[in-house]
């Protein structure tokens, strides 16, 4: 039986899954809530969850007072070209939410230097080719995940333990982080991201801390500054 975090993130493959192949067309307006949870078998609070991850992701747009539709997507860039409203207002800004980034994943992976097993290092090397691969193939719900996978194992070899608690109790607004520029990237900027992931597992693999501070530092200011932030 699949996990509460699973559930979601099985019925969003589905649905985009149902985008690509079609059945679902851009400016449609998908099914009611009842009529989705109904057809995969799931409470609407995970279907809900699973329709604000492809509202990140650009792959639908929700329009007060009509409802959530599929997005067009910009045949020249790809994507949607617009960015969904950011989830986690009410609570601290993207801005903060970066800025926290910064400080957290750039020390996160001076004191994980030294620490990855070849095993590790071996998996971030395969998320960020599958980032590249399923960004080509327009899987955008693979190609987060592949980068959630990278940044999270680096996290797990961190010597640091309350610096890992700290991580995981902002896991939630860091993966938004990670989703809510998808819409507005263009394929440069996914081949620099993948390009700075592979610097940053050079300087892991040369035991740097302070080399992999620095390129994880920049590899998230660079994400903000996709998302139009300068932190």
């Amino acid at each position: 039986m699949l996990n509460k975090t699973l559930v979601p993130q099985s019925v969003a493959r589905e649905i985009q899954a149902m985008i690509q192949a079609g059945q679902l067309k851009a400016g449609e307006k998908i099914p009611s809530q009842r009529e989705f949870s109904q057809r995969f078998g799931i409470s609407r609070a995970s279907l809900r969850e699973a329709l604000l991850t492809l509202e990140t992701l650009g792959l639908l747009k929700t329009e007060a007072g009509r409802g959530t539709y599929v997005a067009a997507i910009d045949a020249t860039a790809g994507q949607a070209g617009h960015m969904a409203p950011w989830r986690y207002s009410e609570s601290h800004s993207v801005f903060d939410v970066f800025q926290t980034r910064i400080l957290l994943e750039g020390e996160i992976a001076r004191l994980s230097a030294g620490r990855l097993s070849q095993t590790q290092l071996e998996k971030m090397e395969k998320a960020t080719k599958t980032m590249e691969d399923c960004w080509a193939n327009q899987d955008l719900l693979a190609n987060v995940e592949a980068d959630l996978a990278f940044h999270g194992t680096i996290v797990s070899a961190c010597s640091n333990t309350m610096l890992k608690a700290l991580y995981q109790t902002v896991r939630d607004q860091v993966t938004e982080t990670q989703r809510q520029p998808i819409p507005i990237t263009d394929p440069e900027r996914m081949r620099q991201s993948i390009a700075e992931h592979r610097r940053i597992i050079a300087a892991l693999k040369a035991n740097d801390g302070a080399l992999a501070r620095v390129e994880m530092e920049s590899h998230i200011r660079n994400t903000a500054r996709c998302a139009g932030l300068q932190p």
